[in-house]
């Protein structure tokens, strides 16, 4: 064989692995439901950027495998909360407006009521929201509006709520009039011994499993994000079976934001998917199969759906807000409960 041979072979075998490993791609790490297949499908055939997606259940669930190393993410979806803890902790990239034109769909109203980040400095919000409580009135037809149906005997081991510490300590201090927010040691405590009761009476504490169990009739009842239930129930059933509400003492509200990681290397994709998912038409196809409101503005003349619950009912909810060094009495007290102390 000769050396020009040997020297051609050589030269077709390093142009194809470097073109195969220069191909774009981007690690994508989100919430369960939030993004439907097409949609992600779409993006690739567009961009040509292959998309690597992994999905979690809860903030801490994402928070505590970015800390751990994580798997190369490059965008992931915190809540606002979540959003101030990965700022403070440099795990954020800032984001460069120039490259994301379709942040001009923004809702300016919604923008001007958050907190967190409100330059946007390092997150994009993606969708505004809250938990609620699902019923199967099908099952369970006459109900009361408020977080003491979890405290009714007739449904005993028939409710869940969510494995989510300050989605249930937040809706417990807002039954007792309190901040979803409370730093006040009394007030956790307090919180806790309604947490309790509840516990005494529901099936167990759920974020993974719950939707397809109410979906199945195992449960009356569900502390839930409704669009997990959306995804999983019959859709020529939910209308005439599902009665989504919040509780009229109100609860925790959150947003979902667009961040990049500061050890991303993926920067000009990363900035490319997100104002992909501002762009009106898509943001609309997103909503609507999760039937939430819309926070984008130039979207809402794409949606034909009604979502379960409008911004408006929203009114007597609170943000959860980074609670600084109170997350430790938080964390405490949620352990506590899971252990039953």
């Amino acid at each position: 064989m000769s050396v020009k041979f040997l020297s051609l072979l050589f030269a077709i075998t390093l142009c194809i692995t470097s073109c195969s490993s220069s191909r774009s791609e981007l690690h994508v790490y989100n919430w369960t439901y939030y993004i439907p297949e097409e949609i992600l499908k779409a993006f690739e055939k567009e961009t040509k950027i292959r998309l690597v997606y992994d999905v979690y259940t809860t903030n801490e669930e994402m928070y505590a495998k970015l800390k751990a190393g994580g798997d190369g993410y490059d965008v992931v979806f915190p809540s606002g909360d979540y959003v101030s803890i990965l700022a403070s902790q440099h795990m954020l990239s800032p984001l460069e407006h120039a490259r994301l034109p379709n942040l001009t769909n923004l809702n300016p109203v919604i923008l001007s009521k958050i907190r967190h980040d409100p330059k946007m400095r390092f997150s994009i919000p993606f969708v505004l929201g809250s938990s609620l409580i699902a019923v199967n009135t099908r099952l369970y037809p006459d109900f009361e509006p408020s977080w003491r149906l979890f405290l009714k005997p007739e449904l005993m081991q028939r409710t869940t709520m969510l494995d989510d510490m300050r989605e249930v300590l937040g809706a417990a201090l807002k039954s007792l009039g309190y901040s979803v927010n409370s730093t006040n040691e009394h007030e956790l405590v307090a919180a806790k011994q309604v947490v309790l009761a509840w516990k005494n009476n529901i099936l167990k504490f759920d974020t993974e499993t719950f939707a397809k169990s109410f979906a199945a009739g195992a449960l009356f009842a569900a502390h839930c994000y409704p669009e997990n239930i959306v995804q999983e129930y019959d859709p020529r059933r939910i209308e005439k079976d599902v009665t989504f509400f919040i509780p009229r003492e109100g609860g925790p509200m959150y947003v979902d934001n667009m961040c990049i990681l500061a050890k991303s290397t993926r920067s000009s994709e990363a900035h490319a998917f997100i104002n992909y998912l501002l762009r009106p038409e898509v943001y609309a196809k997103i909503i609507q199969r999760l039937r939430l409101p819309s926070i984008n503005k130039n979207a809402e003349q794409y949606i034909t759906n009604t979502p379960v619950y409008s911004l408006d009912s929203l009114s007597n909810s609170e943000f959860i807000h980074d609670v600084g060094s109170a997350i430790i009495s938080y964390n405490r007290i949620w352990q506590e409960i899971i252990i039953g102390k």
